[in-house]
């Protein structure tokens, strides 16, 4: 049965589950139940996606309160886009129905940190796998570094985290021919998030529409 909940339901969701988590009233002990796996072996209804980052301390069903089978999640470094991450959204948005992708990266993103570090002082990475993802990151970061930005390093580092989420929501919007087609005519909405490894919350600050 495909999922019914609009974007906007979804968004509000996300929200609730993590107010619910920055103040400790996380529920997750009664959603990870034996009855509940025994459930989704008929199926999945998630009813948002999350691209996020690999990141250990930024977990998207935890910091959203949310129980096994609720999200669908693909997690990369730097929460970039490429071709698999497309085609993985591609995947829940035309299988499950599910109208909300949200990109989601967090404060002291490793993967940003070493993009700035490969601009400003050029060490870049031993590894080719690792570089491409500094590459990813880079189109986002490199205009801050025409900005007073460039001389006070932390605001740097959080204004980059933020255009990196915009770039990677925008590419989702515009680089597929699927997403796009919904996002017009059904309802789709992607959005851009930050979460502050400091608070534990959650800021939806692009693509958001407005109440």
């Amino acid at each position: 049965m495909p999922n019914t909940i609009s974007a906007l339901e979804a968004l509000d969701r996300l929200r609730e589950g993590n107010q619910r988590f920055a103040q400790n009233l996380t529920s997750l002990d009664r959603m990870m139940s034996y009855q509940r796996r025994a459930e989704l072996t008929a199926g999945q209804k998630p009813f948002a996606i999350i691209l996020g980052c690999s990141d250990s301390r930024a977990p998207a069903e935890i910091l959203f309160d949310q129980g096994l089978g609720d999200l669908f999640v693909i997690r990369v470094a730097g929460n970039v886009v490429a071709p698999s991450q497309i085609g993985s959204v591609e995947f829940a948005v035309s299988r499950y129905n599910t109208r909300l992708v949200v990109v989601l990266g967090h404060s002291h993103c490793g993967a940003v940190s070493a993009t700035i570090e490969t601009l400003l002082e050029g060490e870049g990475s031993e590894s080719r796998n690792i570089a491409s993802i500094v590459d990813r990151v880079k189109p986002s970061v490199q205009p801050l570094l025409d900005t007073d930005l460039r001389y006070d390093r932390e605001a740097l580092r959080g204004a980059a985290v933020r255009a990196n989420v915009r770039a990677s929501a925008n590419q989702l919007r515009h680089g597929s021919r699927i997403i796009e087609s919904l996002i017009e005519s059904d309802g789709l909405l992607v959005v851009g998030a930050e979460y502050a490894l400091e608070t534990g919350r959650v800021d939806f600050f692009d693509g958001v529409p407005d109440a």
